[in-house]
């Protein structure tokens, strides 16, 4: 097999935006202004389960990386994500619960993770274990789905303001900083893929490696779209609706 230049290695990584979760049923009707405060609130409880973990992620890269010029680099994700002492800017973590205070959640209930699906704390562990154990450069790869993001809170932005007035507008702010962040993390983790992933055999790794991620991303909507949408939730149907396990389903919490 001969080895893709750089250009066409790239356009490879970003033919993969196709399978981006902007894709995904769930999404579309929330950016149609088709879901409902429920599963609002549930797309949002369960996310920040994501967002809770990405610097616990971006430090276990750092962990097993040994070039400092890289790692100089990677910790302004960490500081994007949990914010910096006396810094006024809001970190990512603090701008998601704020999220989900406009959208009527508590924000202890969030910290707590009481509301998260088992499907999507199993993919966002596979996600940070991946980031553990992998080598650097393949962890760096695995967060390349950053340059699809862009798109995807530009629409959340244009939309939710129209489709979902209810929601407090302080609540988007998390959307807003991330148009800039994404786009900065982008040059640097796709620089990192294509300088390291050089042979065919490894250029098809990574392809693999993003593959994981968006499997991780679209994994996490199933199992939200299951609960929130088909009224599929976890043991619903061994167990019963007034019986089952996590309080996120009992009646009235979603009101």
């Amino acid at each position: 097999m001969q080895d893709w230049t750089k250009a066409q290695f790239e356009e490879k990584l970003k033919d993969k935006g196709q399978l981006y979760h902007i894709h995904h049923p769930f999404h579309i009707a929330m950016h149609k202004g088709e879901c409902s405060k429920a599963e609002i609130r549930g797309w949002v409880a369960n996310r920040f389960y994501y967002q809770a973990n990405i610097s616990i992620k971006d430090a276990a890269i750092m962990a097993n990386c040994r070039d400092i010029e890289t790692r100089r680099l990677w910790i302004q994700r960490i500081l994007d994500h949990d914010g910096s002492v006396g810094d006024k800017t809001l970190g990512g973590i603090e701008a998601w619960l704020r999220l989900g205070e406009a959208v009527g959640l508590n924000r202890q209930d969030l910290l707590d993770e009481k509301f998260v699906l088992p499907g999507v704390r199993f993919a966002v562990d596979a996600y940070v274990n991946f980031a553990r154990r992998a080598n650097w450069q393949q962890a760096a790869c695995s967060s390349l789905t950053e340059m699809f993001a862009p798109e995807i809170h530009q629409s959340r932005l244009d939309s939710w303001p129209t489709n979902y007035p209810w929601v407090k507008p302080e609540g988007l702010s998390y959307f807003q900083m991330r148009l800039s962040q994404a786009r900065r993390d982008v040059n640097h983790g796709l620089q990192i893929t294509l300088d390291h992933f050089t042979s065919r055999e490894a250029q098809e790794e990574a392809l693999n490696i993003l593959q994981f991620k968006l499997d991780i991303l679209w994994s996490m909507l199933d199992s939200i779209s299951l609960a929130y949408q088909q009224g599929k939730a976890p043991y619903q149907a061994i167990l019963g609706e007034d019986a089952v396990l996590n309080p996120i389903y009992h009646k009235g919490i979603f009101k």
